[in-house]
């Protein structure tokens, strides 16, 4: 099974969020992510075999005891850059709350054989996958008209374990098991 972290959206803000894809999908032909599947990652673990699943969740229920973590979705972006974009982004503001919540993650699920991340922890929401490189600059001029890049803030109080499976309409994400932050 394949696994990742993450937190959820509020729905106010995923409405910001599908009101914004609206405007911006005739623009572009790419591959926009349903606004239903939208999260914030904190670890990517991959594939899993199911008989150690209560052994992951085990692992991730002792990570310690924080406060809910204010969260402001803000901004736009391409990785790697707009001049060659393969992600374009919406930006995830949290100070060092939500990136503490990663390294930690990484420290507790390190022993059970899952790789640490090598790149610096870069929060973001993916809205869409750009599968032919080069500009797209229909997208950049819509960006710039709109009015606002503020999305929403919420205040997280729990992450959750998902499963991403590979369906004909794109990817299917299941939550498995939820923690709060605060124990």
């Amino acid at each position: 099974m394949r696994l990742f972290i993450g937190i959820d959206l509020p729905p106010e803000v995923i409405a910001n969020l599908e009101d914004l894809l609206q405007r911006l999908k005739p623009s572009a032909q790419i591959n926009w992510s349903p606004p239903r599947n939208l999260h914030i990652t904190t670890k990517f673990i991959g594939e899993w075999p199911e008989q150690r699943l209560v052994e992951l969740k085990s692992a991730l229920r002792m990570l310690p005891s924080r406060q809910p973590i204010t969260i402001a979705i803000q901004k736009l972006g391409f990785f790697p850059n707009p001049h060659s974009p393969r992600v374009f982004w919406a930006g995830v503001q949290a100070g060092d709350d939500l990136a503490s919540l990663a390294r930690d993650t990484e420290e507790a699920l390190a022993p059970l054989g899952i790789a640490k991340e090598e790149r610096l922890y870069s929060p973001h929401l993916t809205l869409a996958r750009i599968k032919t490189p080069g500009k797209q600059p229909a997208l950049l001029q819509t960006v710039a008209k709109l009015p606002s890049l503020e999305f929403g803030t919420f205040v997280a109080e729990r992450f959750h374990l998902y499963q991403s499976r590979t369906a004909p309409t794109g990817s299917v994400y299941t939550k498995l098991a939820e923690f709060p932050l605060a124990k």
